[in-house]
């Protein structure tokens, strides 16, 4: 009996002895270099990087500052699109009766983007300390000089401003004092052989309303306005023409492309939300598109936003030469036009012209 258990014994520590070796052999190194997987447990395959989806950008609202003008104008279909929650991210448009309003808000950070006269821009770049860069061109030359004839004279008198030399001695009603219009208005008389400051009286007005309103006050008055104001200015008054185009008389004198209103952004802005930037910079271009090829709808669009009346815009679009204009041509057409404004006066645009920085390039 005793040799039965003791065999007994024997047998059960082989078999614990052959399992644990069995089972030992199955256990993974410590470094997993030999793991054997069996019997009908499956490994989960791993992910591959490259089958991840990147995560869509966060949408962002951009804040906008524009004048109440063309500028304005050639954003109606961006502004609408926002506004129906068609576009990527979100605009809000605030609009301003004069330039001096947005400088403020887009030094201290308040506004985003801002449209705003080509020379400012070159001031802003330089008081900013290089804190904004020009995204692009949005609005050519929209300049005129507007007369008022009297309406007793004969239909068939002589137009007493044949030229720009003519307007010597004469006064001239202007919005602008410090913007393009100012600038402009005197590099064109000083070409023409007439001193700004004491061939010609300028009164600069605030806003291009209150010059349109002295048109109508008098038979005789003459005034610099830009779109749509000069339509405003004729609807309200039937005496009144246009004598000159500021654009002709600008290209007259040496061929470059009279630029009135740029867009610019925050440089902060731009290098925190490229995405955003280059999706502004799409939106704002189908925009003016948009404006130029469909005049109805783009002028219900100027009305809806209270911009001008409805049946002014679709007078005035066709004469605003809205663009979105960008890279290389933009750069090309704003560094002729600020060298012209600089050799003219060099405190048009900030005391010198500003460097490579002050032009927004995706590249």
């Amino acid at each position: 009996m005793k040799l039965k258990k003791i065999i007994a014994l024997l047998i059960a520590v082989v078999t614990v002895a052959g399992l644990m070796s069995a089972c030992a052999e199955k256990s993974p190194s410590p470094e997993g270099e030999n793991n054997v997987v069996s019997g009908d447990i499956t490994p989960e395959p791993a992910s591959p990087e490259d089958d991840s989806e990147p995560e869509a950008a966060e949408p962002v609202t951009v804040r906008i500052a524009s004048l109440k003008g063309p500028t304005t104008m050639g954003m109606v279909k961006l502004m609408d699109d926002s506004d129906n929650g068609l576009t990527s991210n979100s605009y809000d448009v605030q609009i301003f009766g004069t330039a001096d309003e947005i400088v403020g808000l887009l030094v201290n950070g308040e506004i985003d983007v801002a449209n705003v006269p080509c020379n400012l821009a070159s001031v802003l770049y330089k008081k900013t300390e290089k804190g904004i860069k020009t995204l692009g061109i949005n609005t050519l030359g929209v300049l005129y000089v507007l007369a008022a004839s009297d309406p007793e004279s004969a239909p068939d008198t002589e137009e007493p401003l044949q030229s720009i030399a003519d307007l010597k001695g004469k006064t001239v009603y202007s919005t602008g004092k410090g913007t393009t219009p100012e600038y402009v208005l005197n590099y064109i008389l000083t070409q023409n052989g007439i001193d700004p400051a004491s061939d010609v009286n300028i009164e600069y007005l605030s806003e291009a309303t209150e010059v349109a309103a002295k048109m109508s006050e008098s038979v005789d008055a003459i005034a610099v306005l830009p779109q749509p104001y000069v339509t405003v200015a004729m609807n309200q008054n039937e005496n009144l023409r246009i004598v000159f185009d500021l654009t002709e008389e600008w290209n007259k004198i040496d061929g470059t492309q009279l630029v009135t209103g740029v867009t610019i952004a925050r440089s902060e802005f731009i290098e925190q939300n490229p995405d955003a930037v280059a999706a502004f910079m799409a939106d704002y271009a189908a925009s003016a598109e948009f404006v130029n090829s469909d005049t109805e709808a783009a002028a219900a669009l100027v009305g809806k936003y209270d911009i001008v009346a409805e049946g002014v815009a679709k007078k005035a679009l066709p004469y605003c030469n809205i663009v979105f204009k960008t890279g290389a041509d933009m750069k090309t057409d704003v560094e002729n036009y600020l060298t012209v404004l600089f050799n003219s006066d060099p405190t048009s645009v900030g005391g010198e012209l500003p460097d490579e920085g002050f032009y927004y390039s995706a590249e």
